[in-house]
């Protein structure tokens, strides 16, 4: 009770107001920016759940805002939906540090995982945070950015929701069992489901599918074999979904995967915006799923 009403004597009358708002921190000697959405029903007084948003290698925040379409789920459900900035030396394109990056400098200078812990501190000063209810999700490098926090950040992150991005970091040892939704596309040529090519490791040497799988199975004490549903293939679009589930876990942990056949690197439910990106699929919402999968896993 008295770590809330400090929480929210901090945030005082600079509380964010519904609407979009952009932040600025200085990080290891570099300013940083996150933009944060609130949606309209946010009350100062009431501790809100937050969605930290992690957009892809060479995008940036605005435009995964635009690629999720999360400020309307947030509008709906009511939680802060969080877009920070990545590493980059323009204004437009930015990636993560998830994971494989070579030489003890750049890890140093490029920790996202700091980065996030200082998002949060910042965040928690304009904003009344839940604290058992901070959750990521993420696309691509940012959903590898997602598998890093979970593993390095656990004691602030609840859980993860990764869309096409699989662990990209050689081994995870989180302090408590995460929770994990992933939804990946069968026909994905640029985080491939089968996991990194000998000349895709030597830049980022990522996971497949399946490794990450048992990976966080095994971390949230999982059975081995997960249960398996073919969902129902409502929309011609040339796909079909698959949900395998790990769990129940240790302290009720799940690891939740929707293979999307035929899919490519899209987010479920939301048009693509290119065709080389491959297939994206109706059949499921992700935007759903994931603030479904949240709610259900706020930290223990």
């Amino acid at each position: 009770m008295l770590t809330l009403l400090l929480a929210l004597s901090l945030v005082g009358a600079d509380s964010l107001a519904p609407g979009d708002h952009v932040r600025n921190i200085e990080f290891n000697g570099m300013i940083r920016t996150y933009s944060v959405h609130v949606p309209p029903q946010y009350d100062s007084k009431k501790p809100t759940p937050v969605v930290l948003i992690y957009h892809g290698a060479l995008t940036n925040r605005d435009m995964m805002a635009a690629f999720t379409g999360l400020n309307k789920k947030a509008d709906e459900a009511g939680f802060l939906a969080v877009y920070p900035n990545g590493n980059g030396n323009g204004k437009l394109m930015f990636v993560w540090n998830s994971g494989g990056l070579r030489g003890k400098a750049l890890n140093q200078k490029f920790d996202d995982v700091a980065f996030t812990s200082r998002v949060l501190d910042d965040l928690g000063t304009v904003a009344s945070v839940d604290a058992t209810r901070v959750f990521a999700t993420g696309l691509s490098n940012g959903g590898m950015m997602c598998y890093r926090l979970a593993a390095e950040l656990s004691d602030r992150i609840a859980a993860i929701a990764p869309v096409a991005g699989t662990m990209a970091i050689a081994e995870a040892k989180p302090q408590r069992p995460v929770s994990v939704l992933h939804f990946h596309g069968t026909d994905d040529k640029l985080v491939p489901y089968a996991g990194a090519d000998e000349r895709a490791r030597l830049f980022v040497p990522f996971k497949s599918v399946d490794e990450t799988m048992r990976i966080w199975a095994k971390i949230d004490g999982c059975p081995e074999t997960p249960v398996v549903v073919d969902l129902p293939d409502s929309a011609d679009d040339g796909t079909t979904v698959k949900r395998k589930t790990w769990g129940p876990g240790t302290d009720g942990a799940e690891v939740i995967l929707y293979v999307v056949e035929g899919g490519g690197h899209t987010w479920p439910g939301r048009a693509r915006p290119i065709k080389l990106l491959g297939k994206a699929t109706k059949d499921i919402s992700a935007n759903d799923l994931i603030w479904e999968f949240f709610e259900k896993h706020p930290m223990p």
